[in-house]
């Protein structure tokens, strides 16, 4: 066992963890032999190196060159280089290697040649530049807040019965005119269009590129129009009680089709040659995407399947496929330009009214094994094993949520490339970001393939290189970052993200002492955003009624709290509102003006809570039992503006001041 918890540690695998009722759980030897027979057989990876391949050096921390297994006398000579070539040196014995504080942030190579056994030996390794912390807003003492709403889930009497960017822009508008600084959106990450049982957003094909059944058909210049493309369905698929993923797929596909046809043979110079702007900003990386979605309808099965040199193709692998089927490789990148567009005018819209926080987006924690970017950067991603998460109390089985992650020997490989490319596909066009899971920045929970959720075991992750990249885009971009950090958290670690300059993310159903009180506004972080539940928990009406436990109990599934206990909750929310002043537990706005009370820097609201609406968005631990991500609002996206609640929304928070920096009103 010692033999094998040393393999265990070499590969990052923890051998045992502290669940969330703080008790001590071994991790079995037979669930760490297989997951060491995966990395090895699936991965192809030999054990890492014993020393450090990676430095991070913040702004304003010196830093040195850790040379691990070195006498500190020995001497060194070092070259740190960037992608143009050499920039400094830092010579010297390997105790006392210094990196120069003046470096630009941005990421380098170092090359250490010191004397060795076998004469002049050499280690080469990445050094990571980063901001002493990421972008903190225009204003650090200000404060905001936001409207979330699953942009899919949208009705309106215009969109095809799927929310898209026409109705973002709109929501953006309304946003404004109640004095929220912006809008907060489900992932838009791509997913499969012609899978509609795979609509979760957190189990993307890609999170370089954006859903296109969020791109309104009928903004696109080229398409000719509903009669002229004889597209009947549309009204069907509007009045349809739930999102119809294939049916919307299908119409939307079948029409963006039809304008890329008109596009190809009529679109106007300054058109073409944005799309051509558009191509060159994002590279072979649309390149492969574009390239996958081909292939993957050629060969329906997965890509790990697919003939050579398919399965792993290089780059001049796909110059031939663009060769050979460049109309339809030119489709899927004419499909990306335009949703692009639209959301960056959903963006501009924002900050033209002067929103201050304008799109705030979530970034999912994984992604389909069988997609885009798993395949597109086979290097990267851990084949073979399921990020999920060991049981709690809303999960007593535990959960493996079937999505695949990066494995940190493949980031390193490739200078953390396909992470840095991932944060700042999110940040483009966002003033925020959420980072879903963000501890797995630092660890993992992961489940071999095949197994149950109690077998898996949590793998480690370079958290200071990973935090130095977030960074380093966070202030390129100017994106505020906010860490999903719910679950068992370790305070080390709240701490670490703070130091870093990530926010929390609270919720209120979760901020509450062991005996079930709830923490008093005040008690709240400042560099937080606060809200009262998830799209993975009840709304605020299922939860008042109980309608989450009824929805359990009707599915056979375990529940760790009872009635008596919801009861005993209800209680104690009541006594938190009437001790903060803020009103009573039949009113939702009781609990807005709670959340207002907080001294964290943005508070959101979801919108199924100002509606009413007593499903969640999403059930854990459920496929089809429940309709997870197909769920369409009661009421007409044109009828928001008369709603109580949102104007109610409006005069809370201009009454709550303390800061509150709103948009226009």
């Amino acid at each position: 066992m010692d033999d094998l918890a040393a393999q265990a540690a070499r590969f990052g695998i923890e051998p045992e963890y502290v669940d969330v009722y703080g008790q001590r759980q071994v991790v079995a030897a037979e669930t760490i032999e297989r997951i060491l027979r995966i990395m090895r057989t699936e991965n192809g990876l030999a054990a890492p190196s014993p020393y450090p391949s990676v430095i991070v050096a913040r702004q304003g921390h010196p830093a040195r060159l850790d040379l691990a297994g070195l006498d500190p006398g020995t001497p060194v000579l070092c070259d740190i280089a960037d992608a143009q070539g050499s920039v400094a040196h830092c010579d010297g014995p390997a105790g006392d290697c210094r990196i120069p504080d003046d470096l630009p942030i941005g990421s380098y190579l170092v090359r250490a040649w010191f004397p060795g056994g076998a004469g002049i030996e050499e280690r080469r390794i990445r050094l990571l530049v980063a901001p002493e912390r990421t972008y903190q807003g225009d204003d650090p003492k200000g404060r905001m807040w936001a409207l979330a709403v699953q942009l899919y889930g949208v009705r309106s009497h215009r969109n095809w019965g799927h929310g898209d960017f026409t109705d973002l822009a709109r929501l953006t508008k309304l946003a404004g005119d109640v004095g929220a600084s912006g809008i907060g959106l489900n992932p838009l990450h791509a997913l499969f269009d012609d899978r509609p049982e795979d609509s979760s957003p957190y189990a993307p094909n890609s999170r370089l590129f954006i859903n296109p059944l969020y791109i309104d058909i009928e903004n696109i210049e080229e398409f000719p129009g509903l009669d002229a493309a004889g597209m009947k369905e549309v009204e069907a698929l509007r009045n349809a009680e739930r999102v119809d993923y294939s049916g919307v797929a299908r119409a939307k596909l079948a029409a963006m089709r039809l304008a890329y046809a008109r596009f190809r043979t009529g679109a106007s110079p300054g058109r073409c040659e944005d799309f051509q702007r558009f191509k060159e900003q994002r590279g072979q990386a649309l390149v492969r995407f574009a390239s996958f979605e081909v292939l993957r309808r050629r060969f329906p099965r997965a890509w790990w399947t697919w003939p050579e040199p398919w399965r792993t193709p290089s780059d001049a692998d796909l110059a031939a496929l663009r060769d050979t089927d460049g109309e339809a490789v030119g489709f899927f990148e004419f499909v990306q330009w335009v949703a692009d567009r639209q959301l960056a005018a959903c963006r501009d819209q924002a900050e033209a009214r002067g929103m201050p926080l304008g799109l705030y987006l979530d970034v999912a924690v994984g992604v389909d094994a069988g997609g885009a970017d798993a395949w597109g950067s086979q290097h990267a991603i851990l084949h073979g094993l399921s990020v999920g998460a060991p049981p709690d109390e809303f999960n007593l089985e535990g959960q493996n949520w079937g999505i695949a992650t990066f494995h940190p020997s493949g980031l390193l490989a490739e200078a953390f490339e396909p992470f840095r490319q991932t944060i700042a596909a999110a940040m483009r066009h966002a003033g925020a970001i959420r980072i879903d899971h963000v501890l797995g920045l630092n660890r993992l929970f992961l489940v071999p393939h095949g197994a149950s959720s109690r077998e898996g075991a949590y793998f480690r992750f370079p958290l200071e290189a990973l935090l130095a990249v977030v960074a380093q885009e966070s202030v390129q971009r100017r994106c505020i970052v906010i860490g999903e950090d719910l679950g068992t958290v370790p305070e080390e670690l709240r701490g670490k993200l703070a130091e870093w300059g990530l926010w929390s993310y609270r919720v209120m159903l979760f901020e509450r002492y062991p005996d079930g009180l709830f923490i008093a506004p005040d008690l709240y972080p400042s560099m937080a955003l606060a809200t009262f539940t998830t799209h993975d928990l009840p709304t605020y009406a299922g939860w008042r009624i109980g309608h989450d436990l009824a929805v359990r109990q009707a599915l056979s599934m375990p529940s760790s709290e009872t009635k008596a206990d919801r009861k005993r909750s209800l209680e104690a929310l009541q006594g938190a509102l009437t001790h903060a002043g803020t009103g009573d537990a039949e009113d939702f706005a009781s609990v807005a003006r709670y959340l207002a009370a907080t001294p964290s820097r943005l508070v959101v609201i979801s919108i199924e809570d100002v509606l009413g609406v007593i499903d969640q968005p999403n059930l854990p631990g459920t496929v089809n039992e429940h309709p997870n991500w197909r769920q369409r609002l009661p009421l007409p996206l044109e009828d928001w503006a008369g709603h109580p609640g949102l104007r109610g929304l409006a005069h809370i928070f201009a009454d709550a001041g303390r800061g509150f920096r709103h948009g226009p009103r």
